[in-house]
């Protein structure tokens, strides 16, 4: 990474900013921070994330990136690195379908906060099978099974974004890296 030059817009409270400072740190990637105000947005801010006007942005080579899990997925790393995360991913995985039991959510019978608060993960689900080569129905019905019981809430079935379009996103963003 010498040649390369990475800047984080960030703010020191931002649970998604500390997001992007982990995984950066994980990877022992050297980089700028640039403190953003939430009220008094900078003009790079907003020229940068034009849409959505919010941090966390990561600057790299001078083409942003917006969205702090998307940050985060720049920086997977190819062959055994890449295995060792899917390994990693897929016991995170194993230790939500266990938390979920044979519970119809994770509250119990009713969709609850937690259901809330994960399940924008849910349109990430065939992202996560095309990118790791697994199945997350095959390997955990009941994750799934939860997901899918989950869109039979309009509230959630409304909110959440086609997955065809999450997993294209990131295909097309790993081509525009040549992390392919």
């Amino acid at each position: 990474m010498a040649d390369e030059e990475v800047t984080l817009l960030d703010f020191c409270a931002s649970m998604y900013g500390m997001r992007c400072r982990a995984a950066l740190a994980e990877k022992g990637d050297e980089h700028k921070s640039k403190e953003e105000h939430s009220v008094n947005k900078s003009e790079l801010l907003l020229q940068l994330n034009p849409i959505h006007k919010k941090i966390p942005v990561l600057i790299h080579n001078g083409k942003p990136v917006c969205e702090s899990l998307v940050i985060v997925e720049l920086w997977t790393m190819k062959g055994e690195e890449q295995d060792a995360a899917k390994k990693e991913f897929i016991e995170c995985l194993k230790l939500v379908e266990s938390e979920l039991g044979d519970r119809a959510f994770f509250g119990g019978e009713k969709f609850g906060f937690l259901d809330i608060a994960i399940i924008g993960f849910y349109c990430w689900f065939s992202t996560y099978e095309t990118c790791g080569d697994f199945s997350i129905e095959a390997e955990y019905p009941e994750l799934a099974a939860w997901g899918k019981r989950c869109l039979e809430k309009e509230s959630a079935s409304k909110a959440l974004t086609d997955p065809r379009k999450s997993c294209a996103f990131i295909l097309e963003s790993k081509n525009a890296r040549g992390k392919e």
